[in-house]
């Protein structure tokens, strides 16, 4: 059965394809549980008219699922609390040249 840890490394590899920085580093995987063999993702996107809203979920589940332990997963995207850059990790930042 795959940790939290090891699906989020798996969700770091999906990006926004109009920001160069994986959706983990971007701030918007608020959890990650695994519940028997189902996967529950608590997240957020950069805004409520993303044009990725419908992709970047969907790609979220194909490798999520793809692993080893996990027949199904759940998405739930939330608003609150609202995304904001100030949620785009340290690395995130580098890559996108934000000083703090």
């Amino acid at each position: 059965m795959p940790t939290s840890e090891e699906i989020t490394a798996v969700l770091s590899e999906i990006y926004d394809p109009e920001i160069p920085v994986n959706i983990v580093d971007l701030g918007l995987i608020y959890t990650v549980d695994v519940e028997d063999t189902t996967c529950k993702i608590k997240m957020t996107l950069t805004s409520q008219s993303c044009p990725e809203a419908r992709n970047i979920p969907e790609m979220m589940k194909a490798k999520v699922n793809a692993m080893e332990g996990i027949e199904g997963t759940e998405i739930e995207i939330v608003w609150d609390p609202m995304w904001s850059p100030q949620l785009i990790s340290e690395k995130g930042r580098e890559i996108l040249g934000i000083d703090e």
